[in-house]
């Protein structure tokens, strides 16, 4: 078990100049590395290369039919990988790129079909991040990079649960310290006139200027929408603002070893039975907080998770988001 944990925390390198060095040469020999962003950590490889993005397929167990984001240095690597940029994603890019935005753009022929699961489409950002920025400006190709965790679980924000996760599978992973955003980059539609959000995320509809409905009927376009996901090794109950103190009776009265993640304001109600796994003061505190937390109460041993809403307004839309995914509720 030691040698092993060693081995693990061999693979864990800091993102220094020697470390990205490190990480280029491995993406660029087509291996799998464990890249931070500002969202959450990705599952790094070439995205030109089919064996390589078979491999991160193979690695998450995900669905073929689940399309990769693909990262770029810069709005300027565009056409690598379309020949269509409409005004809106001209203009949608020029306003929230480096950052957690994802646009679905007309693919070009030189991104392989595995990458965008066959569609026609390719969703594509720049992330917000030094050390994603400055692997991108040195590797030879764009790089595909999903969440690094295994589909249906919970995305990783700190090295040491990409390491949790897929330990001696991947070549390395950078330290990039713990992700700002916290959930995972939000997705838009931006071949029409408009744009169409496909998943909620890190840029919030205020910030974009949409209101209205989601695009109900189209969600096969959007990385991480049609799957139950981000779900920890326990059960996952969501407590209304404002009914903690209900959700708590009912799991002390079904006598349940249960963990909470609740408003900072709360914690001193909880039981002495309750193990506190964290606390936040906002929607946007509990974005940061909230993978972690999944990941911190299965290393706790709890067999539920107790987890305080959210206003649905700004990122808080996406948090909620992610916590009916991880509860299994519609």
């Amino acid at each position: 078990m030691e040698q092993a944990s060693a081995a693990a925390s061999a693979r864990l390198l800091r993102a220094d100049a020697d470390g990205l060095a490190a990480a280029v040469a491995a993406l660029d020999a087509g291996r799998l590395i464990g890249l931070p962003t500002e969202t959450v950590y990705g599952l790094a490889g070439d995205a030109f290369a089919t064996d390589t993005v078979a491999a991160i397929f193979a690695a998450k167990a995900r669905p073929a039919d689940n399309p990769l984001i693909v990262h770029l240095a810069d709005e300027e690597e565009l056409p690598r990988v379309t020949e269509q940029v409409t005004p809106l994603a001209r203009s949608l890019a020029a306003a929230h790129w480096p950052g957690p935005l994802t646009l679905v753009v007309t693919a070009a022929a030189s991104v392989p079909a595995i990458t965008r699961a066959g569609l026609s489409s390719v969703a594509v950002r720049v992330p917000d991040h030094p050390v994603a920025t400055a692997g991108l400006q040195r590797c030879r190709s764009p790089l595909a990079a999903p969440s690094a965790n295994r589909s249906g679980r919970p995305s990783p924000t700190t090295a040491r649960d990409v390491l949790g996760e897929f330990g001696s599978e991947l070549a390395l992973v950078l330290d990039g310290g713990p992700c700002v955003v916290g959930v995972e980059s939000t997705v838009v539609d931006a071949r029409g006139s408009r744009p169409v959000v496909l998943r909620e995320g890190g840029v919030t509809r205020e910030q974009l200027g949409v209101s209205g409905e989601e695009a109900a009927g189209e969600l096969q376009r959007s990385p991480g929408t049609r799957y139950r996901h981000y779900a920890p090794g326990c059960r996952v109950r969501i407590a209304p603002a404002g009914q903690v103190d209900v959700e708590v009776a009912r799991a002390v009265t079904a006598g349940v070893h249960f963990g909470a993640v609740v408003h900072r304001d709360h914690a001193d109600h909880l039981p002495p039975t309750a193990t506190v796994i964290d606390t936040f003061t906002d929607a946007p505190d509990l974005a940061r907080r909230l993978y972690t937390g999944f990941r911190e109460a299965e290393r706790a041993g709890v067999e539920l998770l107790l987890v305080e809403a959210v206003a649905e307004e700004g990122v808080g839309r996406a948090v909620m988001d992610r916590l009916r995914r991880a509860a299994g509720v519609a």
